[in-house]
């Protein structure tokens, strides 16, 4: 008992009270111009006590623009994963299907959400208001996809022949099949991708925000930076990490229930 709680609280408190320290040395010393952590605590009290007040737009409780941030990111998420999933079996169960359009995923895949973003807004004009936010989409589902791709189609081609000939021998219906042994089969590596995703997912939330200037942690923080208020610019880095942090914990935690059922 004692060992795990010095594991998994006295030495991560250890970690932060260090980086603490190197940050007010920093602060002190070389980078004149970086918020001390009191200084920024300080500036950012009210974002923090006060989580979801909402006092103008772009004037909020750092969870109310968390929230904003996680119900576009949801959005683009699943799309993501509808598209993804599908295409990574396609290219798993089709040697041919594989020759056409792996080429062109391994382009597509390293290109920055910085260099989507824009083409969804010219994609999506016509739909008015609702340009940025389908344009934010886009670039998310788009960026978060490939891992889920290319893992699931990993994951496809790792499986036994035995089990798909044992699969014949039942004369399974393609859709049996689909659901009793490839996807059951599949599945860790699936997660896996899931996981990277998602993570992608929340990274590109944040460019797309302080692109568009969409309300959220991204766009606050452009907001910030504009307005050359640093204390702010750390709030928001330390929500991305911690909210990124939970997020990756809660999908480890959903792998391993599937993995136990």
């Amino acid at each position: 008992m004692k060992s795990f709680k010095l594991d998994w609280l006295v030495l991560p408190l250890i970690g932060a009270g260090i980086v603490l320290l190197l940050w007010q040395i920093s602060s002190a010393t070389w980078a004149k111009e970086l918020p001390s952590p009191l200084k920024t605590w300080e500036t950012s009290k009210p974002y923090i006590v006060e989580p979801f007040a909402k006092r103008g737009e772009m004037d909020q409780g750092i969870l109310r623009f968390t929230w904003y941030s996680l119900i576009l990111v949801a959005k683009g998420y699943a799309l993501a994963l509808l598209i993804g999933t599908p295409l990574g079996f396609f290219l798993g169960l089709s040697k041919t299907f594989t020759k056409i359009f792996d080429p062109i995923i391994q382009v597509l895949r390293p290109v920055s959400p910085l260099a989507w973003l824009p083409l969804g807004l010219v994609l999506f004009m016509g739909a008015g208001k609702n340009a940025s936010e389908l344009g934010a989409l886009f670039t998310i589902a788009i960026c978060a996809m490939w891992p889920t791709v290319l893992n699931t189609a990993v994951g496809v081609r790792a499986i036994p022949q035995d089990y798909l000939n044992v699969a014949k021998v039942l004369k399974l219906s393609r859709t049996k099949t689909l659901f009793k042994v490839l996807i059951p089969a599949a599945l860790p590596y699936m997660f896996t991708g899931f996981r990277l995703s998602l993570g992608i997912a929340w990274l590109v939330i944040v460019a797309a925000e302080m692109l568009t200037g969409r309300p959220g942690v991204g766009g606050f923080l452009w907001q910030e930076y504009n307005s050359l208020i640093y204390e702010h610019i750390i709030l928001c880095i330390i929500t991305i990490g911690v909210v990124g942090f939970v997020l990756d914990r809660l999908m480890s935690l959903a792998e391993s229930k599937f993995k136990t059922a």
